[in-house]
């Protein structure tokens, strides 16, 4: 039996409350990463190249000859020019990062409906996905952590719901990845709002204020000195998270907070490839002058673009 992310989610709170105290808990919901390298041009194209490709497949083109990277960059150009007019825009540029971004999403819930559409029907029901993931819960009478189980159960169910636009109980391929993403989704962010309300709102109030906050990111645990970014965290709090200064955030705050939307990683990362890789300077780009730069989009210099690992001269 698999227990998606959400299920896991209470382990991990436990795991959590007893690290180290200076441990900081991010409930920001940011972008998937483009990279997890430093975007960092002087020393190496690491972080374009992942940004462009997606991770795992950065990791075949981290393979290839650069001849190979060549051709393999050029069919890729005729897909990321959706107009098919020979060049490649910055919106078609950051359209295509955006779908190397969220790859994995698809992956995850394609894992997922396989082990959850049980009966092949092309849909997964609440029913379905309750059995799958808390059956062995509903078959004890008596388990251990069961209130808090239960707890999480109502809680996907109420997800389930919303995600379910259709009201019929049952998730198509869409809904069931508005499920299990839904900070991906609008018509789901106000679900990702109450959630992280509801597990630091720990007076019950509806609101968040201030010891909640910091509570929710630090566990002093009888240290009297507090590590230089809680106190940054305090004044964080005071100066931008609580907008109308009443010593709380409500619903409105915290969303700015937990889904920010004031910088678009991919659009500034479509614009850099497009302001470098643009010989003639006219604002976009054909396939020859992204396979002239095709060491900035695919290649890693770490590894001369795979070539320095099969020489064994230069060991």
């Amino acid at each position: 039996m698999e227990l998606r992310p959400l299920v896991m989610c209470f382990a991990l709170c436990v795991v959590y409350a007893t690290s180290k105290p200076t441990e900081k808990k991010d409930r920001v919901h940011h972008d998937e990463p483009l990279s997890n390298r430093e975007h960092d041009d002087a020393e190496n194209f690491d972080y374009d190249h992942e940004a462009f490709l997606g991770q795992e497949e950065a990791k075949t083109f981290d393979q290839l000859t650069p001849e190979e990277s060549k051709e393999r960059l050029g069919m890729l150009v005729e897909r990321i020019d959706e107009d098919k007019d020979g060049y490649v825009t910055v919106e078609e540029m950051k359209k295509w990062i955006k779908h190397a971004q969220k790859r994995w999403i698809y992956d995850d819930v394609d894992r997922q409906w396989k082990s959850h559409d049980l009966n092949g029907d092309e849909v997964v029901s609440w029913e379905e996905y309750k059995n799958a993931t808390y059956g062995y819960i509903l078959d004890d009478p008596d388990p251990d952590d069961g209130f808090s189980y239960r707890q999480m159960m109502a809680r996907d169910e109420r997800r389930f719901k919303m995600a379910d636009q259709n009201n019929d109980m049952k998730a198509t391929k869409e809904e069931f990845t508005a499920f299990l993403h839904p900070e991906e989704y609008d018509h789901m962010k106000d679900i990702v709002v109450l959630e992280t309300m509801e597990d630091i709102d720990k007076n019950g109030d509806g609101l968040i204020d201030l010891d909640e906050y910091i509570g929710d990111m630090y566990n002093q645990e009888g240290d009297a000195t507090e590590p230089e970014w809680v106190k940054t965290e305090r004044e964080q709090f005071t100066e931008f998270r609580d907008k109308n200064k009443d010593g709380k955030m409500d619903k409105d705050e915290t969303r700015d907070w937990i889904l920010p939307s004031d910088y678009d990683h991919a659009d500034a990362e479509a614009k850099h490839l497009v302001y470098e890789s643009d010989a003639d300077k006219d604002g976009r780009l054909t396939k020859a002058e992204i396979v002239e730069k095709y060491d900035l989009f695919v290649g890693s210099q770490a590894t001369d673009f795979g070539e320095a690992l099969t020489r064994h001269d230069e060991f």
